[in-house]
Formats: structure tokens, sequence, C-alpha cells
């Protein structure tokens, strides 16, 4: 079970929970007056758990949307969407203590984490050597390049380290906060390296690139510590793992010693199996429940939360609907506490919904999902286009609340 923040934007987004929960039609007049309110869901609890929620906070002015058959005990579990004021939940979770039962205990654990979650907008994370990374407040631009012949984009592909310097020059001067280097293409469809072949394309690069930019922070794309380790010694500064450290057991022990951040990314099967089809239930709690897995294991390591960004991996296992889904509900994502990179630059669910098949004509969509994602206040931003995306950012940041 992982309780998280949703967003109730339209009519429409809560005929869709009145929907998903079960609950009756008629009742959607009654939640329509406090949609406006802070919603969280929580999937598949006891009937009598989503019974207990809704009538404590009807008493205090909320409400809870629940099935239709909860009530009367005809369904055994009921998701449930529950609706209130910051004090109406934090009495709510107050009275969860002397109700520790139906697994009311285990929703107030995690609902005073959410509620502590909601005024979390800046972090500062550690890297060994330098100032701290500072996110939040601001969306920063991540600038994508791929050492590689072969990455979806052709754009993005550089020739060696010469081309790697070249480019990384260049987002530099376009205004990019960190250059993230990889040397192993993700695509559908792609070859995979082995862990020397990796380093030796990656390595050179990050050292010729740390020469020519020695205060730029350097993000190094890999799901291997070995690699990472050799990527770390030449001047990286961060690990971007796609697999978010569960393809290779050395990962987090590794950042645990040196002490440096982490990007941890959700995929399905990596590297073989991560583009393959995936049947997602609750695709948002299935990927905050990874997160949550995956936090724990780092810290089991000895690797802190706090040396942790998030990216909820668009485009890996996962289709167009699925990606478009996650957009939509990415504000969830911020219930576990940390940062966000959203990474969607020129992706196919922009083809899928523009009608673009060459990646080459997806720039219009990727500003416009940059701007959306600048809107929900994500930390971070991982693209190939750096000077567009930050001319995108800074004039929505404009328009939210700097003015000229």
């Amino acid at each position: 079970m992982s309780l998280y923040r949703i967003e109730i934007e339209s009519r429409k987004d809560l005929a869709d929970l009145v929907r998903v929960t079960g609950a009756d039609e008629r009742s959607f007049y009654f939640f329509e007056r406090k949609r406006r309110m802070l919603a969280f869901f929580i999937p598949e609890v006891d009937f009598r758990a989503a019974n207990a929620l809704k009538q404590e906070l009807l008493s205090r002015g909320g409400d809870a949307i629940v099935h239709r058959g909860a009530i009367a005990g005809s369904v055994p579990t009921s998701s449930v969407v529950i609706l209130g004021t910051l004090k109406t939940l934090e009495d709510l979770s107050i009275k969860l203590r002397s109700m520790p039962y139906w697994g009311l205990d285990v929703i107030k654990g995690q609902l005073l984490l959410a509620l502590s979650s909601l005024g979390v907008k800046r972090w500062n994370l550690k890297v060994p050597g330098r100032d701290d990374l500072e996110l939040g407040g601001h969306t920063k631009v991540m600038g994508a390049i791929n050492i590689t012949t072969d990455s979806f984009y052709p754009g993005s592909r550089v020739k060696g380290t010469d081309g790697c310097v070249e480019a990384a020059l260049r987002m530099h001067k376009e205004g990019a906060d960190i250059i993230d280097i990889g040397a192993e293409s993700t695509r559908p469809g792609s070859s995979p390296l082995g862990q020397e072949e990796e380093a030796r394309r990656l390595v050179p690069a990050i050292e010729a690139v740390r020469r020519e930019l020695p205060h730029v922070l350097i993000s190094a794309d890999t799901f291997r510590s070995e690699t990472a380790r050799a990527a770390l010694d030449s001047g990286a500064d961060i690990i971007n793992d796609i697999s978010g450290g569960a393809f290779d057991g050395g990962m987090f022990p590794l950042l645990a010693k040196i002490g440096n951040p982490i990007v941890i990314m959700h995929a399905r099967d990596v590297p073989e199996g991560m583009h393959h089809p995936v049947t997602y239930g609750d695709i948002i709690g299935e990927i905050i429940t990874f997160f949550s897995w995956r936090m724990d294991e780092a810290e089991k390591a000895g690797l802190s939360r706090d040396q942790v960004i998030l990216d909820p991996g668009m485009g890996f296992s996962k289709n167009a609907a699925q990606n478009l889904q996650i957009l939509k509900g990415v504000v969830s994502f911020t219930t576990l506490g940390r940062p966000l990179l959203v990474g969607h630059s020129r992706k196919s669910t922009i083809g899928k919904v523009l009608g673009l098949e060459d990646p080459a004509d997806r720039l219009a969509g990727t500003l416009a999902l940059s701007a959306y994602c600048t809107m929900k206040e994500i930390a971070l931003l991982r693209v190939h286009d750096v000077g567009e995306n930050r001319r995108a950012v800074r004039m929505i940041e404009a328009l939210r609340e700097e003015g000229i």
C-alpha cells in the first residue's frame, strides 16, 4: 500500500476518481464542493478502514471517496481518496494513533510522511569537493550528451572525446546546470555494451570535459558500479542510474563510501527487458513503491536518502498512455519528499501524440512538456536542447512568480 498526494484539477479528474474507487456516481456533486482541498489516494484498504476514514473526515469537514459497497461490507477492500485541509488531515493523523487496527496504523504513518513532504520545496545535496547542489525554487536544466552511434535522437550523438567537449561547452554556454554524459544507448533495440567498453568511452570524455569546465557539475549515466567508480574518479559528480541501483548491487555501497548523489530512475528489468510492454494496476502507486524500496535499500547500504534524486523513467517500461499518466500525476511523486528529475526530451510519447515519427521534429512538444513541468515546480529537466528549454523554463517562472 502506498498513500500518495494527487491533484484534482477538473471535474473530469473527479469523475475518474469516483469511477476508479467504485463510489456511487450520484455522490459526485457532494465531492465537487471539496475537490479543491488537499487530496491523497490510498489503494485497496480494508473496507472497515475505508468507512472509519470517511466518518472521521466528515466529522472534521473533510470527506473520503470510497467504494459504494464499503458501508455494507459487500466488498473486502476499497481504494480511498481522502479530502481535507492541512489541519483536517493533521487532526485525522492524531486520531488514527488511537485506532491501531484494519491497517489504519500504517495509513497514519504514511499520511504523516506525506503531509511533512508538502513543505519540502528545496534540497541541498552534498557533492564531494564542490558546493552543495541546490535544487528547488528554480527548475534546473540537465543537458544530455550521448557518446554513442545509436542513441534514439541523432542530434544528441557525439563522436568521441572532442565531440563531447564541444557539446558540453555549447550546453554550458546555453545555461545547462548539469552535463549528463552517457556512453551506452538505452533506446529500444540497442545493443548493450560491456563494462570495459562503456568505461573506455565514458572516462576520457568526462576527464576532457572536466579540464575544459572545471566548475560545471557532471553526471555520469551508468547502471554499472565499476563504471560509476571510474567516472567519479575521472571527475563526475553525480551518478544517473536507470536501474535505480537494482541492476548492480555494488552501486549503493560505492556511493555511500564516496558520498556522491544518485538519480534513482524507475524501470523494469534493466537492461534487457526495460523496453518491453508492462501492465500496471496503479502505475503511480507502483512507481512510488519502487522508489520507497530503492531508498530503503540505499539507506541499508549507508547512502542517505538526502543524496537521492528521483526520476519516474518516462519511456522505460512504459507506453505512451502510461507516460502521459506519469506526467499528469507527476506531483504525486513529491509525496516522498525528494527532488524530481523528468527526462521527456524528444521521446516517442511526443511523437505518438503529435504524429511525429522523427525525433528531430519533436522540439515543440518537448518545450510544451518542459513548460508544464516548470509549472509543477519539478526540480530538474533532462533535455537535449538546452538553450530552447532554458528559455521555456525562464518564461514560465516569470509568469509563475518572478516577473521580469
